[in-house]
């Protein structure tokens, strides 16, 4: 027997709205989703776990039309797995040069924290000699 999940465990699983697991399915980004005799949407063990790097991807900027395009790759079946490659090198390669970028403007956020606490620390000085 399967396990199914419903749409409100799998959407607090991922910190999801209703509305945003409702818009993945949308956009192609999930397989058709199963329904139960009643008409219930409801999740497979593989749904939640494309559903896992579906926001991964996303949460690392991927475009929602890359992201379709690689779900559609994973759904075709394994001889995709190389294109599949491709796609997440790609994804990595642009990550990693965000970070890289990322990390350039934080240590000029930094450098401006250390400036004004200099000012600051100079204005102080320049109070305590003027109380003297």
């Amino acid at each position: 027997m399967t396990d199914y999940y419903t749409p409100g465990e799998v959407a607090r699983r991922h910190g999801l709205s209703l509305d945003t697991l409702r818009y993945y399915e949308r956009e192609g980004l999930l397989a058709q989703v199963e329904r139960s005799p009643a008409g219930h949407r409801r999740y497979r063990a593989s749904d939640v776990e494309m559903l896992d790097l579906v926001r991964c991807l996303r949460d690392t900027d991927m475009p929602i039309a890359r992201l379709r395009e690689f779900a559609e790759l994973v759904r075709a079946g394994d001889h995709t797995i190389p294109q599949r490659i491709e796609v997440l090198v790609e994804h990595d390669a642009q990550l990693t040069a965000r970070i890289a970028e990322l990390r350039r403007r934080q240590e000029a956020i930094r450098h401006k924290i250390d400036y004004y606490r200099g000012v600051l620390a100079e204005n102080r000085s320049d109070t305590e000699e003027e109380g003297r």
